[in-house]
């Protein structure tokens, strides 16, 4: 079986999502859309390939909004929003992760918007399926928020959002399943410092959560990963 894992920009990677499917014997590529040295100006061009040469698409989280940021993302949105809704209608499988959960429901028909009540930090959510979407705590990093699109079952909620939902063999999940410590230094180093102490936040307190937690959320995001695979993806 073969994912393709979408990092939006060079400071993500599939982490723990992309660790789990290659326990369980998946190959696992990834596409970077925005090189690190575009990172200020991410206009740019990718080429997203066939979306029927792979099992299962993985679009990651972004720093930017799958919903109010189309202008200076340009060229790559819509053409991402295409594909990911090609890749639905055709019978494929999403498993979209914070901006990659939005663009999805974005390009079903859902509606994202900034939130008034932006998320950093680990949280818990209410999950109708504990078994599928464990309640966690798991991290957050967004602005934005999604309305679940037409045709989905919402899966799980807080105060804030939505925080999952399912539709056909696709998954959307607002916070990070995927993210390491490793990958809250970059976030934190590359401008997060800043969007953290904007909300009250000190960002050494947010690495150093990542190092306590770091176990537990692997486990809950092996559990999410398999559940999935064998509930969602398997119908």
């Amino acid at each position: 079986m073969r994912a393709l894992c979408v990092c939006h920009d060079a400071l993500s990677d599939p982490g723990y999502v992309g660790a789990a499917l290659r326990d369980l014997g998946w190959q696992v590529d990834e596409l970077v859309v925005v090189p690190e040295d575009r990172h200020h100006a991410p206009d740019v061009e990718p080429s997203f390939p066939d979306s029927a040469a792979y099992d299962l698409l993985v679009p990651l989280g972004a720093p930017w909004s799958a919903g109010v940021d189309d202008a200076r993302i340009g060229r790559w949105l819509a053409p991402e929003l295409r594909w990911l809704a090609d890749a639905v209608a055709g019978g494929g499988a999403v498993f979209g992760i914070c901006f990659g959960a939005q663009a999805l429901a974005r390009a079903l028909g859902g509606t994202v918007t900034r939130s008034p009540s932006p998320e950093i930090g680990w949280v818990g959510v209410e999950s109708d399926r504990p078994d599928l979407v464990p309640s966690g705590p798991w991290f957050q990093w967004h602005f934005d928020r999604f309305t679940v699109p037409p045709g989905a079952v919402e899966l799980a909620r807080n105060a804030a959002a939505p925080q999952a939902y399912r539709i056909g063999r696709s998954l959307g999940v607002q916070f990070h399943p995927e993210v390491t410590p490793a990958g809250i230094r970059r976030w934190v180093a590359g401008g997060g410092a800043a969007q953290a102490r904007g909300l009250g936040l000190r960002p050494a307190d947010l690495v150093a959560d990542a190092d306590r937690l770091a176990a537990d959320a692997r486990r809950r995001t092996e559990t999410l990963v398999s559940a999935y695979l064998n509930e969602i993806f398997a119908c």
